[in-house]
């Protein structure tokens, strides 16, 4: 059962020391701003640097390939990437990671880059988008060739990064999912998309059938919409009641706390999941553990299991990745 991925992909960086002199918070995604530039060459030349493909939606592809195992190539990602060595590495690991990736490549910008600044079990992210800036529907999504890898793909998955990037793109995708009948979910992904670019969110927002966020995602939406609470349960039921254009689904809402509960809103019912339990002193690395918790969310619902079991799944997922640097995962899960 076939679903498709859209979204940015770039190559990450990770160090082991945040930088105060780049402003950075604790537990936050930036995009990289003039001022932020030299911190990329900065991390190269001063620290140990690890890099590992990534790009939030293409992270959670690769898990739930991952959980999935088999057949291989049960998901389809499309990005932006540059003609460059740093392309070839994010081409030969989806390749490695049994994902079918089609990449819009092109020579005006090299491939994205984020760095990933840990310190202790707080991780900050300082996207670079370059490339992942780049797609174009019409030179892309639009060709015949892709358009119909989109219609054999039953479940879409789209992060919210991709909002500032082309938001027509994924209304191309939203609207074709809604007339079909088929899942498109989307991502929160930071609260600066909640922020910054509400009008395009808003316009995509009708045809989410399932949300994703954290806990700051959620009170960013939630204080952007005027839902007068911070309660995060009543932020997950006031999400999943805004207005839908496919009535044929009830909007799922999913909020994941880190080491708190994970919320699910359904029609009238707000559901709580306890996460995994993990020693503090086994987390190396909470970078890409919310990419996680979707990749296993999704492996579970394309194969047509129960929310309960998606949530359940998400949970092992991310439990996995913190334990590990980067967004990385041991040959086979022991899922069950």
């Amino acid at each position: 059962m076939p679903y498709s991925c859209r979204g940015n992909a770039w190559l990450c960086l990770k160090i082991v020391s945040m930088r105060t002199a780049y402003t950075l918070k604790p537990n936050d995604q930036i995009l990289a701003e003039d001022k932020h530039k030299a911190l990329f060459e900065e991390l190269v030349k001063k620290f140990k640097v690890e890099y590992h493909a990534g790009g939030a939606t293409q992270n959670s592809i690769k898990v739930a390939q991952w959980m999935i195992q088999k057949p291989h190539n049960v998901g389809t990602f499309f990005g932006c990437i540059g003609k460059d060595k740093f392309g070839d590495i994010l081409k030969q690991k989806a390749e490695e990671a049994h994902i079918d990736a089609h990449y819009y490549e092109q020579e005006e910008e090299p491939t994205g880059t984020c760095a990933a600044c840990i310190t202790g079990d707080n991780r900050s992210l300082v996207a670079n988008l370059a490339a992942a800036n780049c797609y174009k529907k019409e030179k892309h999504l639009d060709l015949e060739e892709n358009w119909e890898l989109v219609e054999k793909a039953k479940v879409f998955y789209i992060a919210g990064f991709f909002l500032t990037v082309s938001v027509e793109s994924i209304l191309k995708v939203a609207k074709h999912a809604s007339e079909t009948n088929k899942l498109f979910c989307l991502n929160l992904s930071a609260p600066f998309i909640c922020q910054f670019f509400k009008d395009n969110l808003m316009k995509v927002f009708p045809y989410v059938d399932v949300l994703f966020g954290n806990e700051t995602e959620a009170a960013a939406f939630a204080k952007e919409q005027d839902f007068e609470t911070k309660d995060i349960k009543e932020i997950a039921k006031k999400a999943q009641a805004l207005p839908k254009v496919n009535t044929k689904r009830q909007r799922v809402v999913v909020l994941t706390q880190g080491k708190d509960v994970t919320v699910m809103a359904q029609g009238d019912k707000v559901e709580t999941f306890p996460v995994v339990k993990i020693d503090p002193k086994d987390i190396v690395d909470t970078n890409g553990a919310g990419d996680a918790f979707v990749g296993g969310f999704l492996s579970g619902l394309v194969q047509e299991k129960s929310l309960d079991q998606c949530v359940k799944a998400g949970h092992y997922s991310a439990n996995v990745i913190i334990k590990r640097a980067g967004c990385t995962f041991p040959e086979k899960p022991d899922f069950k």
